[in-house]
């Protein structure tokens, strides 16, 4: 079995070479906003794809004006958009206290949670607003890439609301702590250009381009040596909230891997030879 592709309830799916699992959400009348069903056909395509030999990297784009302008508050209270969901229906809980705390645990925050537990890596392409839910899975891939079109901010104090899928912590891990409070606090929606400023952003390129550049960035990365980037991958995220004699246990436990798999031996050979590297013949087919 592979990664589920096709199109489902909010957004479509398709695997691209060289292993490029690439999402787009396929709802712009409705800003690509999200309900409880499509987080968590999200979450059961991410987890495909961690087991998926097939899938290198995964890139996350919309459709139209957003990327993803939060929850889309009627559909998840009138039920699930149009189409064939991948998971069971669920109650999407916020009927009462205890609902609330449920849905962001098993529903909303578990869906950052599986894009940042992953070890292959993630691309956000945003095309144009991320805000709230947007904002937050965007963050919680390892690259994000806007086109000058996209806007970003949290802005749920606008509504009295807190942003409680993780992107309090995002924004501090980003931005540190004195940068985060001022952009949450002043409810800051920021464009493109000075995401790239403050450091919300990797890259800012024309919308007609974003596509491309995205493809760009996640083929270098699927042509690279996939054990070795997924260990460092990880250790790099460990290391973010680790002191510095575990980040060094960590990283000497991975070496201890990576030093002897055939992609090393690879890469020293290409190197003295001048030539590139052909890493990954462990993925081929046999």
């Amino acid at each position: 079995m592979g990664i589920p592709t096709g199109s489902f309830p909010g957004f479509d799916l398709s695997l691209r070479e060289p292993g490029i699992a690439w999402f787009e959400f396929n709802t712009p009348e409705r800003l690509n906003g999200m309900t409880a069903s499509l987080k968590r056909d999200l979450i059961e395509c991410i987890t495909q794809a961690q087991m998926d030999d097939a899938v290198r990297v995964l890139v996350f784009t919309g459709r139209g004006k957003a990327f993803c302008a939060g929850d889309d508050l009627k559909a998840y209270r009138d039920g699930v958009l149009a189409g064939d969901a991948l998971t069971a229906p669920i109650h999407p809980g916020h009927h009462n206290a205890p609902g609330t705390y449920n849905g962001l645990r098993a529903i909303s925050q578990a869906l950052n949670t599986a894009v940042r537990n992953l070890d292959k890596l993630t691309i956000a392409a945003i095309n144009g607003v991320a805000i709230q839910t947007g904002l937050s899975l965007a963050l919680s891939c390892d690259f994000r890439i806007a086109a000058d079109t996209a806007r970003l901010g949290s802005a749920t104090l606008r509504f009295g609301l807190l942003p409680d899928e993780g992107g309090q912590h995002l924004l501090v891990q980003l931005l540190g702590l004195s940068r985060a409070m001022e952009f949450i606090m002043r409810k800051r929606i920021v464009d493109a250009a000075q995401a790239k400023d403050i450091g919300l952003v990797h890259e800012v390129v024309p919308l007609a381009d974003l596509q491309a550049t995205a493809m760009e960035w996640a083929t270098e990365f699927a042509n690279g040596p996939q054990v070795a980037m997924r260990m460092l991958k990880r250790s790099m995220v460990n290391a973010a909230e680790q002191t510095w004699a575990h980040a060094l246990e960590d990283i000497a436990a991975r070496t201890a891997i990576t030093d002897h798999h055939p992609d090393a031996k690879e890469g020293v050979s290409a190197f003295r030879e001048k030539r590139t590297p052909r890493f990954n013949a462990w993925l081929e087919p046999k």
